[in-house]
């Protein structure tokens, strides 16, 4: 089976902003290839000799890039109208957007040489393959993200693993893609944990991903809108657009007195969303900004 790669030549600044379009447009998970990425690697005391050391001769161009069905006829047109919108809005610098093919096989393994592991507050995320040696008192979760889970999204999935607090009530991770966020919720206390994704591929990774740190947790295929679950915290970590189309309708399946987190929120869209969801009867109780991200925690009023 082949994809059709959609790859942007950028700069590190601007690298999450041509991210957040190729999100906006409908791309299920995106690679960043930037080389100040694995220099900041290199000063820390985290092991990275599973990094390609070639990448470290490349260019200082930063490559964006992700895959689409090869039958695809439209990605590249709406993802061209979407960075004209944004460099009018604020200004960014990207190339062209270069076409090409891959074999699905070499995909789901060429992104294992650039991940790395993420350290926050409450748990640290290891991919199977890196080994990693835990502090004592310290929470790893072991992870195979797959290709559900794009290395550009770490701002935004730290921020919810710290801005999180799941002890004792029932959660609901919307979108969970590698399953990330569920199970560490499962992994920091807790009572139940539903995660759901309307990819299927997404939620074979969060199964087998659960299983592999031996949490329980009902993982499904479905649109959480569709039904009538509803949880004391509910992790929405996905785009700003989605994020929005839910602000009237995510406030059923919560209880009362529980919070929500909401993340993938890129800097120029703060306020928007902001403004949707006050619109929609709640209010900011919390907020992080890390690497052009935003995380929200927020609560009915």
């Amino acid at each position: 089976m082949k994809y059709k790669t959609i790859t942007i030549s950028t700069n590190h600044q601007d690298a999450e902003l041509v991210s957040s379009a190729m999100f906006d447009v409908g791309a299920q998970g995106v690679t960043i290839l930037d080389k100040q990425d694995f220099l900041d690697l290199i000063k820390t005391d985290v092991i990275w000799d599973y990094v390609d050391e070639n990448v470290l001769l490349q260019s200082d161009d930063v490559k964006v890039s992700t895959i689409t069905d090869i039958d695809d006829k439209d990605f590249e047109k709406k993802l061209e109208e979407r960075l004209e919108e944004m460099k009018k809005a604020g200004g960014i610098v990207y190339g062209e957007i270069v076409v090409g093919e891959i074999d699905a096989a070499d995909y789901e393994n060429e992104w294992k040489k650039y991940y790395k592991p993420i350290v926050t507050k409450n748990i640290t995320v290891v991919p199977t393959w890196i080994k990693y040696d835990a502090k004592p008192g310290e929470r790893v979760m072991r992870l195979d993200p797959g290709m559900a889970f794009g290395t550009g999204s770490h701002a935004t999935t730290r921020m919810c693993l710290d801005l999180m607090d799941v002890k004792g009530k029932s959660v609901i991770d919307v979108g969970c893609g590698s399953g990330i966020l569920g199970i560490a919720a499962s992994l920091c206390g807790a009572k139940s944990v539903y995660m759901c994704d309307i990819d299927d591929q997404a939620v074979r990774f969060s199964i087998e991903n659960a299983k592999q740190n031996k949490v329980e947790c009902e993982i499904e295929q479905a649109d959480l809108i569709a039904g009538d679950r509803s949880a004391d915290f509910i992790f929405a970590n996905i785009t700003a657009d989605i994020l929005m189309r839910l602000a009237k309708s995510i406030g059923k399946h919560l209880n009362d007195g529980g919070e929500i987190l909401l993340s993938g929120i890129i800097n120029p869209r703060l306020p928007e969303v902001v403004k949707c969801y006050e619109e929609a009867g709640f209010e900011i109780v919390g907020h992080e900004n890390l690497d052009e991200w935003n995380a929200l925690l927020i609560k009915k009023k």
